[in-house]
């Protein structure tokens, strides 16, 4: 079954060669984007949509969420609006909740999280577990996730839980935890933050997730310049996240990690992708992350949710590029890049057509996964140019169409 989407008025592509066509067309065959090119030009189809003169984006890549929780955390929110600091501390809250709530609950929570962020564009989605934090529901979470995610990543190093010895917890994580979750999990990631994980803690965390044959992630520079970027390049992590403190030092780490990537090619040794996480900034009241700076010294940036119930209540991506358009100094196209290439870059699903069977998806192009997302908008300069404005007007999710 063949789908032609016809009279695209801009189509987006963020593909290698950053192409942005007018007046374009699209076909889709199974899970597969099959054709792309002018309008006039497309060749016959089972079926034929009219865009409307509307513009295509690929589907937004949401490389970092938190999906897997119970509970509520306005209290929290509140006192911060009124002037607390945002601390580690409160995902204790969401963990007495989550392990309170049944596998029936848990999951049908998560995919209302899911069906909501796909109705706003979103095709790819990595989640965490580390609400659970003992290998028991660790290992539900990872199950769970498993099921309605595209990747999961495992987080069993998120805090030190309340009266446990910070280093016979990462013992846990390190050993009979890991193994209980290894087979519904890609990822590893670890807090490497002040009330979190120390560095000695998290490279304990990631050499050992490394050894289990897991990528690398790191939450790092959250709260204040530390360890966790520099720990994130010297271990080749695939992201590191939040980045909101960054010494001179720290960004030329990071830029050292795309010395050997050929960005016109897509090709080489990927480095460690910066993922900023623009609506957490605003809910934490923390410094925007310097995506603009990381930009212009050669580091691949990444936007993302981050959806939790304590720092980031949302999974609208478009809100996130609008910020990144608005405060962090991006423009229309690289925020859009950086929430669709981008997050694929950092999830490792930035490669791969027919000839591998590993379809690519961020981008639009012939063999990459049929992700797409039609804006009821001209162009995707609206997304910044209307903030805040619903423009989400269709979206096919590997070929089907999900809204």
């Amino acid at each position: 079954m063949s789908t032609l989407i016809t009279n695209i008025a801009e189509l987006m592509t963020q593909d290698l060669a950053h192409r942005v066509l007018r007046d374009a067309a699209v076909v889709i065959e199974g899970e597969r984007i099959s054709w792309i090119g002018a309008a006039a030009n497309a060749p016959a189809a089972d079926d034929a949509v009219d865009a409307g003169g509307r513009a295509m984006l690929p589907g937004w890549v949401d490389s970092h969420t938190h999906l897997l929780f119970a509970g509520d955390r306005t209290a929290e929110f509140e006192a911060r609006m009124a002037g607390d600091s945002y601390s580690a501390g409160g995902i204790a809250v969401t963990m007495d909740a989550t392990r309170r709530t049944s596998d029936f609950d848990l999951t049908r929570l998560a995919l209302s999280r899911v069906d909501e962020a796909v109705s706003q564009g979103t095709t790819y989605i990595e989640t965490k577990t580390g609400y659970g934090l003992d290998a028991e529901h660790e290992t539900r979470s990872a199950r769970i996730a498993s099921t309605l995610a595209d990747q999961v990543t495992y987080l069993g190093a998120h805090l030190v839980p309340a009266g446990q010895d910070p280093d016979d917890y990462t013992d846990l994580v390190c050993g009979p935890m890991l193994a209980a979750v290894r087979p519904y999990v890609q990822w590893a990631d670890v807090f490497c933050e002040e009330g979190a994980f120390t560095a000695e803690q998290a490279r304990r965390v990631l050499l050992a997730c490394r050894e289990a044959g897991l990528g690398l992630r790191v939450h790092g520079n959250q709260l204040g310049e530390g360890p966790g970027v520099q720990l994130a390049a010297e271990l080749e992590a695939a992201s590191v996240d939040h980045v909101n403190y960054l010494a001179d030092k720290d960004v030329d780490a990071l830029a050292e990690t795309w010395t050997a990537w050929d960005s016109a090619a897509g090709a080489g040794r990927r480095g460690t992708v910066a993922t900023c996480l623009p609506a957490c900034d605003l809910s934490t009241r923390q410094p925007l992350a310097p995506g603009r700076a990381l930009l212009d010294a050669g580091v691949q940036v990444a936007l993302a949710s981050n959806c939790n119930p304590g720092t980031s209540y949302t999974s609208s991506m478009a809100f996130c590029v609008t910020t990144a358009v608005l405060q962090m100094g991006l423009s229309v196209h690289e925020a859009v890049r950086a929430a669709t290439y981008g997050g694929a870059l950092a999830l490792h699903k930035d490669s791969g057509n027919d000839a591998d069977g590993e379809r690519a998806v961020g981008s639009i192009a012939v063999g990459h996964r049929a992700d797409l997302h039609l804006l009821n908008a001209p162009s995707a300069t609206h997304l910044a140019y209307r903030p805040g404005m619903p423009l989400t007007y269709a979206v096919w999710r590997a070929g089907t169409r999900a809204r």
